[in-house]
């Protein structure tokens, strides 16, 4: 290549002149304070050329838009004579009205059994809160059962409650306790297990013998669904036990589970409450019941016992020894022209209802009526003379003398 550059000294001349013009603009760029360029010979043979880069100048920059800032309030005591804001209440909804003072002889529904049944009066005692003649009283005992009679004996509180407060119905929530092994007949039996289920079965109807044979109505809650798969199936195991004895003594099982699992039929902690809206129903271990739930078991209740109580149950039954007594007025009342004027009533219409004759007085006979076409035919079989005129009328028209 070199060869052939230097191949005649024109052709070594133009070398030169391009390295010194490659050399002379790459000097410019590799220095920092950009100063005035000299002019080249490529200048002088094809006019000045700037090589330096181009410089360029930054716009001003806007200012940032600031928040506007707020006004100082002067924190001014104010002066003592001054009067005192007024303050709005808040607004309160309006509480409930009282309930009505309950009857001397109102009926007496007693409910004793477990925790359950802690639930279960606290539930009946809000539905039947407007009712004076309904009364319910709660004897539970949280952490009894049938089993272990040792801890509570409720064969024996039973009938001492039954003495006590003497009830029109007794309402049974029990068996949420009774899932460990029992002591029968100087052995132990431990659950669950065959000679276990037989024993306990005999308890339950031990139980409600003690209600039935008083002839007091009686009604045995079932027990409701919990969290935990296992005591939930023990649950539904014992309530089969409760609603063969129960119905067999006469008294009535009610059944709570479907109203605490959903469509599935799993449990549920939040689900409809007695008015449809979704609300919570258990507590945070999945077996305590809400006020929510408290209610929804009083709901499967309250039928059952309305019927069983009658009128003493009905919310709108009036207490008359609390009603004053009705005075008259000492001087006749003015009531101008508001008062209201109706006619005379006649003496010869004892009904008021405009009839023509006194009571037992005899019908005069009505006028019978003109025969119709239909009877004409039917009696005589000649079919009644069609109208002058229409299409149908066959006779001849009278001739003019």
């Amino acid at each position: 290549m070199m060869r052939w550059l230097v191949r005649s000294p024109l052709h070594g001349f133009i070398a030169l002149m391009m390295t010194l013009a490659i050399t002379a603009a790459a000097l410019p760029a590799a220095a920092q304070d950009y100063p005035p360029q000299r002019r080249n010979l490529l200048d002088l043979l094809f006019g000045h050329f700037d090589h330096s880069p181009p410089r360029y100048r930054l716009a001003p920059r806007a200012p940032f838009p600031q928040a506007p800032t707020r006004p100082v309030r002067s924190r001014k005591k104010p002066p003592e004579n001054a009067p005192a804001k007024a303050i709005t209440p808040i607004a309160t909804p309006p509480a409930a009205p009282p309930a009505p003072a309950k009857l001397d002889n109102a009926r007496k529904i007693l409910v004793v059994g477990d925790f359950f049944a802690s639930a279960v009066g606290d539930g009946l005692a809000e539905a039947f809160r407007d009712s004076p003649g309904t009364l319910i009283d709660i004897r539970s005992n949280g952490s009894s059962g049938l089993v272990r009679d040792d801890y509570y004996d409720w064969q024996r509180q039973v009938s001492k409650f039954l003495d006590e407060v003497k009830p029109a119905v007794v309402v049974v929530a029990l068996g949420a306790n009774d899932r460990q092994q029992m002591g029968a007949s100087g052995r132990d039996q431990r659950f669950p297990g065959e000679a276990w289920e037989e024993e306990y079965q005999k308890r339950i109807e031990a139980l409600a013998h003690k209600v039935t044979d008083r002839r007091i109505a009686l009604i045995w809650t079932g027990l409701p669904p919990v969290k935990s798969p296992g005591i939930s199936s023990d649950f539904s195991r014992f309530n089969t036990f409760y609603r063969k004895t129960t119905e067999k003594l006469g008294g009535e099982f009610v059944d709570v589970w479907d109203g605490f699992v959903d469509e599935d039929g799993g449990f549920v902690l939040t689900g409809s409450d007695i008015n449809g809206q979704q609300a919570r129903l258990r507590g945070p271990d999945g077996v305590s019941m809400t006020q929510a739930g408290k209610r929804k078991m009083a709901f499967f209740l309250e039928k059952p016992i309305r019927k069983r109580l009658g009128d003493m149950a009905s919310p709108g039954l009036m207490r008359l020894d609390l009603q004053p007594a009705m005075q008259l007025p000492d001087t006749p009342l003015n009531l101008g022209d508001e008062a209201l004027r109706t006619p005379p009533l006649k003496i010869s219409d004892p009904t008021l209802d405009g009839a023509k004759i006194l009571l037992g007085g005899a019908q005069p006979p009505a006028k019978p009526a003109p025969p119709s076409p239909r009877d004409l035919l039917v009696k005589t079989g000649i079919p009644p003379q069609a109208p002058a005129g229409r299409l149908d009328d066959y006779r001849r028209p009278a001739t003019s003398p």
